[in-house]
């Protein structure tokens, strides 16, 4: 028997499905999702009402959708990067982590909001959502993994390090990026460099993709490469 989702039906309706997300994120990109509605989407695509519903059950599960894909190619975005990072040196990594992350949101902003910017009102991610962007920031945890912190970050160490303690998810996700499970040395390191890049990143990029930043005379690229140098100073990456 022919698998299913090779079925006639299947891929039509798996055509159909990315054709609504298609023209979802044509809405974002030109309103916010504010601007995002089924029923518009369903009269661009000459669809009733009722049949649109058939492929997502409402507004919160194709936001849902958008966020899996956004957070899904972020992911293999960044894991493209690692790869093609230089070896042997986890700060040049970093760099290339950092730069890929802000390349992304720059050429995708309507998602990168989507994902990164103010919660959506009455909104209630699914439970997969944590994994995905956890997945997106996995590169992160093997540049710090070894790492040498300073004083100044020790104490962010220490919490990552209880961090992991209590939640076993999080050694799950270090595990899967470093082949180290907390409570093992290091791994407060890692989990620490991580947060902290991700926080420097996203208050950069955010920023920047805002239009905050305008007129003030400098690039977003270069003030992302002296944090992401202090950070690896803060480490003692090589």
């Amino acid at each position: 028997m022919a698998d299913a989702a090779q079925t006639p039906r299947a891929r039509y309706r798996e055509q159909t499905r990315a054709e609504i997300k298609s023209a979802a994120l044509q809405q974002l990109a030109e309103g916010g999702v504010q601007a995002v509605a089924l029923t518009r989407i369903a009269k661009e695509m000459g669809l009733s009402g009722p049949a649109l519903y058939r492929y997502f059950a409402g507004r919160d599960d194709l936001l849902s959708a958008l966020i899996r894909d956004a957070y899904d190619d972020v992911a293999r975005t960044m894991e493209r990067a690692a790869a093609g990072a230089p070896p042997g040196s986890a700060r040049a990594t970093l760099h290339v982590l950092a730069g890929t992350y802000r390349d992304w949101a720059v050429a995708e902003p309507h998602r990168y909001l989507l994902i990164q910017g103010t919660p959506v009102p009455g909104y209630a991610a699914p439970p997969d959502t944590l994994l995905r962007a956890r997945a997106a920031l996995g590169p992160f945890l093997k540049v710090f993994a070894g790492a040498e912190p300073t004083e100044a970050v020790r104490p962010v160490v220490a919490e990552m390090d209880a961090w992991a303690g209590d939640d076993g998810t999080v050694g799950d996700w270090l595990t899967e990026y470093t082949g180290t499970a907390a409570p093992a040395a290091g791994a407060g390191a890692a989990l620490a460099g991580t947060v902290l890049a991700w926080s420097q990143l996203h208050g950069t990029v955010s920023l920047e993709v805002s239009g905050l930043y305008g007129g003030m005379g400098h690039r977003s690229s270069t003030l992302l490469t002296a944090q992401m140098d202090t950070l690896a100073d803060a480490f003692r990456l090589p």
